[in-house]
């Protein structure tokens, strides 16, 4: 065990963390999502919900703020202005962590193919419907 890291981030998904660079992106996905077949590097979290896996890969790693959106979920399949009950929960968490960030939306489709072009994904266990998120990683600033 290690200090001030939370127990979800395990080995595996913190070396795929510290890894990862300036823009990469590394999706969250529910127990539904196709992740085996996606392509990037996948991490199971069987039994660990979306918003856990969320809130603790926020406590280490930044979001981009180069850039206009870094935080992308999963449009609610016809009626692309409906809003999930996770998504506010996701909201609430990059909100404590990176409160400058708002979060985007894509198709089911264009969600998919961002993903496969993503560097990792993460396989919660969650059964809520569209717990599904992409973080496009930031920088740490050096010291003032």
């Amino acid at each position: 065990m290690l200090k001030l890291i939370p127990p979800v981030l395990g080995p595996d998904l913190l070396a795929i963390l510290r890894a990862m660079g300036h823009g990469d992106e590394i999706a969250i996905v529910d127990a539904n999502y196709p992740a085996d077949a996606a392509g990037p590097a996948l991490v199971r979290l069987d039994g660990i919900s979306a918003t856990d896996v969320l809130d603790a890969i926020l406590t280490l790693m930044p979001l981009d703020d180069f850039v206009d959106q870094a935080v992308f979920v999963m449009q609610t399949v016809g009626d692309a202005n409906k809003r999930e009950p996770v998504v506010d929960a996701f909201e609430k968490i990059v909100q404590h962590h990176e409160p400058k960030m708002a979060i985007a939306s894509l198709e089911r489709f264009a969600f998919y193919d961002r993903v496969k072009q993503g560097y990792a994904i993460v396989q919660s266990g969650e059964r809520r419907l569209y717990g599904n998120i992409i973080l496009k990683k930031g920088i740490l600033r050096p010291d003032a």
